[in-house]
């Protein structure tokens, strides 16, 4: 048993711990062995004193940057979501669990898919017991699942000659959506006609009573509904209903041969750029992605839903898209909330056949100017 647990520990030590010797410490090294090998010619005692004074140096070397690097705690948040080449701002909380040695000039690298990643974290000195907020830049070119793996911790202290690396791992999972692009004024003039005369109810400025919720920091005092905070003790808001609400459904087309995944991407960075401007125009937003279950979504609050399901979406083969054109066509079929939106990443000779109903299709036929940036979604 105990020579199980001494492996594990090897095993996690050489795992989470890894030297690499800098330009300077290969040269003192070289001049270590050249000392050694003249004591052991000369037979000098001034030499072996020379050697043990540049051995110890060695030894002092990595029982020093050890300190730095264990028993340090690391966090770190996350926004719940971003978008490609947008950038966002990373927090890591960095603790020093020991009570009485500092830690001194640490690196901090975000590893990646196996691979480390120089965020420009640096930190001269933490204190025993002490901790400290890093910030940095995060950008992502390309959507999907973004994993972090953890946060590899480097130090070249106390005399640079190498460099004690340390392995924190910190998994994480975040979502890139697709990157949101500027629409053309023409094409928004012409969107905004569609769905003028759907009304539906939706928190907003109105008489009517839309929902009664508990009362949050910065919320209007005028608005708390008084009768139910007497009969809850809890102070509660009341939110009207919005005198008008328009609707719309914006349906994709999953379905692309392998040379469209250009123009796949970019019609996910369009979908992406549709929604994001619907919802904050005020309209109640439906989302049809291929044969996948349709989402709602009303007010920018619940848009992650849908940037969610465009990021994690994928490029179905063409020997599926009569099936998935028939479910698309009987599912816009059964819709009356509004008018459609057809966005198909290439041209497809049996879309009109199929959704006769549909009333504004987006494609890179019909919409070039759109289509012509194909890249600026993928990955670099």
């Amino acid at each position: 048993m105990a020579t199980n647990k001494l492996q594990a520990l090897f095993r996690r030590l050489f795992r989470d711990r890894t030297i690499r010797v800098t330009t300077e410490g290969i040269r003192f090294l070289l001049l270590t062995l050249a000392v050694g090998i003249a004591a052991v010619n000369t037979g000098n005692n001034l030499f072996y004193l020379l050697l043990a004074m540049m051995l110890s140096l060695v030894v002092l070397s990595g029982l020093l940057s050890e300190q730095c690097v264990r028993r340090l705690d690391v966090h770190r948040h996350l926004p719940d979501y971003l978008f490609v080449n947008q950038p966002t701002t990373a927090t890591l909380r960095v603790a020093n669990y020991k009570s009485r040695i500092p830690s001194v000039s640490l690196r901090l690298l975000d590893v990646v898919a196996g691979k480390d990643l120089d965020r420009g974290i640096h930190i001269t000195h933490l204190a025993p017991a002490a901790s400290t907020l890093c910030s940095y830049p995060l950008l992502v070119r390309q959507r999907g699942p973004y994993r972090l793996d953890g946060i590899r911790i480097v130090t070249p202290f106390p005399f640079g000659l190498f460099y004690k690396k340390s392995f924190y791992p910190l998994e994480a999972t975040l979502i890139v959506c697709p990157e949101i692009i500027p629409l053309p004024p023409l094409h928004l003039q012409e969107l905004n006609t569609l769905g003028q005369d759907h009304a539906r109810a939706r928190r907003g400025p109105g008489n009517s009573l839309y929902n009664l919720r508990e009362f949050r920091p910065g919320d209007d005092s005028r608005a708390i509904h008084w009768m139910t905070t007497a009969r809850t003790s809890k102070l509660m808001l009341k939110e009207t209903e919005a005198e008008e609400r328009r609707s719309i459904t914006l349906a994709i087309s999953t379905v692309a041969p392998d040379e469209a995944e250009n123009s796949f991407e970019r019609a996910l960075s369009i979908g992406a750029s549709l929604i994001d401007h619907f919802l904050k125009a005020g309209y109640q937003v439906r989302l049809l992605l291929g044969d996948q279950q349709d989402i709602l979504a009303c007010g920018t609050d619940q848009a992650l839903h849908l940037f969610h399901a465009l990021a994690l979406c994928e490029r179905r083969p063409m020997a599926t898209g009569a099936a998935i054109r028939h479910s698309m066509a009987r599912a816009l079929a059964e819709l009356n909330e509004g008018p459609t939106i057809l966005l198909s990443p290439w041209t497809d000779p049996a879309r009109n056949e199929q959704f006769p109903s549909v009333d504004y299709i987006v494609s890179p036929q019909s919409h070039r100017d759109l289509f012509d940036d194909t890249g600026s979604s993928l990955s670099a």
